[in-house]
């Protein structure tokens, strides 16, 4: 256990473990281990095993599958970041001849590259990866089973692409451009390629007897960036406070952000479910929040790191075998159990730090687009805000460009750009906005309201 974890009040720890010991119990387990984090520190590990006095800590290894995907998507955001390709780059401009060329980065990143779930042949999680030395062996004769951004369809083999992807840009293997990119700055050093001692075996569990049976342990080859990494519940724990807060040596905050927000279509059982894909991580809603992150398994092994970014409270899974606890809806619920027992405490209110711009300041208060009420808010990080008085409707934060104008960050009007008019005289006329006119005054009849204001005015209805 953390020393960190007595942060946590004695009821919230109970009920964390509780919840983990019916995990492990009713999911028949050999072990679980699972961590929290709140404010970028772990504050709580647990575990629970059927083998009594040897339950594994958070430093014991294990499996996590697809959140390997999450490690692959970050080294494509650097690459992107740095200049070295575009999101929107088709896949054959950096490599050619792999069948799938059409395919942009971002359709790859978020699963809508029309890509076929899995490779073909044998079973590549419990085959060796020898089996498919090169890209064509895992692409198969038809890689594509749908039309490119057109539908969210997972594949791993997408990820395979990414991996390969890095690997031609960076000019060296994907696991060592991981470990010198990622894992050495972020300190994860018991994150690694291969099972490093100590770890957990991996165990299928049969379904109608309470005996086991142990899986392979294989090594994927190209398949490895979506899937072969090995990792502890601590050393995912400080990858989720990263997930959640940014690390400019890693990669910002925005960057993360972009990450955070979902990128391919949605499927009408997506939508019923709460889940959407983005750009190497997952979205869904669970108990009324939402909760960013990625869950992962492979043959032996069951995973999930999850954030509610509201809450400030991240959460870790791992168990070792191949069916059992759902370990999403068991993360979900520790981020709920901390978040509820202990609600995160705002930060103080605090002001601006320099004199505000006369300019920007003559800009706040309340606007009208036709006769809905809304407010402009200078904010002490030195964006604006715009968003209804009252009830729900289109909001958004804005980013100052430099000359006088905004760009929106988020919802209905991100990339959008808010423009302040004035009339010759200097006054602020209205605030154009993607072609909205907002005016201080319900369709003010000294503004150019699209159509014209009727001039007789407003009356009743005699």
């Amino acid at each position: 256990m953390t020393t960190a974890q007595e942060e946590l009040l004695p009821g919230t720890r109970r009920a964390l473990l509780h919840r983990i010991a019916v995990a492990q119990a009713e999911g028949r387990a050999p072990s679980l281990v699972a961590a929290v984090v709140r404010g970028g520190r772990t504050v709580w590990t647990g575990a629970r095993t059927s083998v009594e006095g040897q339950a594994p800590d958070e430093n014991v290894q294990y499996r996590i599958g697809s959140i390997t995907k999450t490690f692959t998507a970050v080294l494509v955001l650097r690459l992107r970041d740095e200049g070295a390709l575009a999101l929107s780059d088709p896949l054959e401009r950096h490599l050619p001849g792999t069948g799938a060329g059409g395919a942009t980065v971002a359709q790859l990143l978020s699963h809508s590259a029309g890509l076929a779930a899995e490779t073909p042949g044998p079973w590549w999680e419990r085959t060796p990866g020898s089996l498919r030395p090169d890209l064509a062996d895992v692409l198969g004769e038809r890689p594509l089973v749908h039309p490119a951004g057109r539908r969210l369809h997972y594949s791993n083999t997408g990820y395979a692409l990414l991996g390969a992807l890095v690997e031609k840009l960076r000019g060296a293997p994907w696991e060592e451009v991981l470990r010198r990119e990622v894992l050495e700055p972020l300190g994860l050093r018991r994150t690694t390629v291969h099972a490093e001692a100590p770890h957990a075996g991996g165990w299928a569990v049969h379904p109608w007897a309470d005996v086991m049976l142990p899986e392979p342990l294989e090594d994927l080859g190209l398949m490895a960036p979506a899937g072969q990494l090995w990792s502890t519940a601590a050393d995912l724990a400080r990858f989720a406070a990263f997930l959640s807060g940014g690390d400019e040596r890693v990669l910002s905050d925005e960057s993360l952000r972009e990450m955070r927000t979902p990128a391919a279509p949605a499927e009408a059982a997506d939508v019923t479910s709460g889940y959407a894909y983005c750009l190497g991580l997952e979205v869904r809603h669970q108990h009324g929040r939402s909760l960013v992150g990625h869950t992962g398994s492979l043959p032996g092994f069951l995973a999930c790191l999850t954030a509610g970014v509201a809450d400030d409270v991240s959460a870790v899974v791992l168990a070792n075998c191949t069916s059992g606890p759902a370990p999403f809806t068991v993360a979900a619920d520790l981020v709920r159990i901390v978040a509820e027992a202990e609600p995160r405490i705002p930060a103080p209110w605090q002001p601006l730090r320099e004199t505000p711009d006369p300019a920007v300041l003559e800009l706040v208060g309340q606007w009208y687009w036709g006769t809905a009420a809304f407010a402009l808010r200078l904010r002490a990080d030195g964006l604006v805000s715009l968003g209804p008085l009252s009830g729900n409707g289109r909001r958004s934060r804005f980013r100052p460009q430099g000359d006088g104008t905004w760009v929106g960050l988020e919802g209905y009007y991100a990339g959008e750009v808010l423009r302040p008019v004035r009339r010759p005289e200097g006054a602020v006329s209205h605030l154009d906005l993607g072609s909205f006119v907002f005016t201080r005054q319900p369709y003010d009849k000294e503004a150019p309201v699209p159509g014209g204001v009727d001039p007789e005015g407003w009356r009743g209805i005699g």
